[in-house]
């Protein structure tokens, strides 16, 4: 399902909602648009359950799987297809299997497993999510030397470049964060990056993509740290530095680089989180103190200062106008 323009495509499936007679055949069908194509056979007994949603940008595919229990089998028929992608499966949980080019791995929670779509394949799942990255082998080759070696050896998921992957992916759900053709361009070339080093790239395009794709996918890890901690009083430039595993100055730079500060960026976070609280309907009962301090300011007479040089207008201001417009 790659594009051929710069569009971001979306595919959304699952048999949840489909009577059970049309499941298997529209599950095969729906598979079939995916970058590897290959047959699918539910495991016998258990109750069949396939959801998708699957992003694809030129030479990348981001697909994320719910599954029942299943065999994919990618035979020289599907061959035909002439796709020479190179897949990176990653599991969530253990017990499942991969074979390919005489090779047979069953890979831990959590491990990425580099297959080729060029060559005869079988994956055999249990219950469980799985990711998979779909790239241009002809793309990613030049970072990597020795691609082929890299097939079917596992990538440990104590991985920093995988662990990193895994979070920056999930920028595709945000469709915001896609919406201009550069940023496109830009992420597809960090997971490019990122998957090169978790494989091995060479000397030359390490240095490139330690100052690219790392750089990129760790400030967005530290961003959604702090996105999902605004509450916390306590959120820390020392600490986000110790739990990502860099000095202060380094998550400075990364900020920096961004155009912004740590100090600026939580700020903005916290007064964005205040704001949308305060016109939200829902929270209408909430005090203003309770809002800031769920926003994570500990001092009001700051937040009401630094909300009016945000928003030229006081909270109360933001707050009445919310009762005009539901009274």
């Amino acid at each position: 399902m790659a594009p051929q323009s710069d569009d971001l495509r979306v595919l959304r499936f699952s048999t949840d909602e489909l009577p059970e007679r049309d499941r298997l055949p529209i599950m095969r069908e729906v598979h079939g648009r995916l970058s590897a194509r290959g047959d699918i056979e539910p495991a016998p007994g258990a109750p069949l359950h396939y959801s998708v949603t699957a992003r694809a940008l030129p030479g990348l595919t981001v697909s994320l799987f719910s599954v029942s229990p299943h065999t994919i089998r990618r035979t020289r028929e599907f061959l035909a297809d002439g796709s020479d992608d190179v897949i990176l499966v990653t599991p969530t949980t253990a017990g499942g299997m991969v074979s390919q080019l005489g090779q047979e791995l069953s890979p831990s929670a959590g491990d990425g497993v580099l297959m080729s779509a060029a060559d005869v394949m079988r994956i055999d799942v249990l219950r469980s999510r799985c990711s998979m990255v779909a790239l241009s082998r002809r793309r990613l080759a030049p970072l990597v030397p020795g691609l082929e070696e890299a097939f079917m050896r596992p990538v440990p998921k104590n991985s920093e470049a995988l662990q990193l992957l895994t979070g920056y992916v999930r920028l595709f759900d945000d469709q915001q964060s896609l919406a201009a053709p550069e940023l496109r361009s830009l992420v597809v070339n960090h997971v490019y990056d990122l998957i090169a080093l978790a494989l091995g790239a060479t000397r030359d395009a390490a240095a490139i993509t330690n100052g690219r794709g790392t750089r990129a996918a760790r400030l967005h890890a530290i961003k959604t740290e702090i996105l999902n901690n605004l509450n916390r009083l306590e959120l820390s430039l020392a600490g986000l530095a110790a739990r990502h595993g860099v000095t202060p100055r380094h998550v400075q730079m990364l900020f920096e680089s961004d155009g912004t500060t740590f100090s600026q960026f939580l700020l903005d976070q916290r007064l964005a989180r205040a704001h949308r609280m305060l016109s939200s309907q829902h929270l209408a009962e909430r005090t203003i103190s309770a809002i800031a301090y769920e926003a994570g300011f500990g001092d009001l007479s700051h937040f009401n200062r630094a909300f009016r040089r945000r928003y030229g207008e006081t909270p109360s201001a933001v707050r009445a106008r919310l009762r005009r417009s539901v009274s």
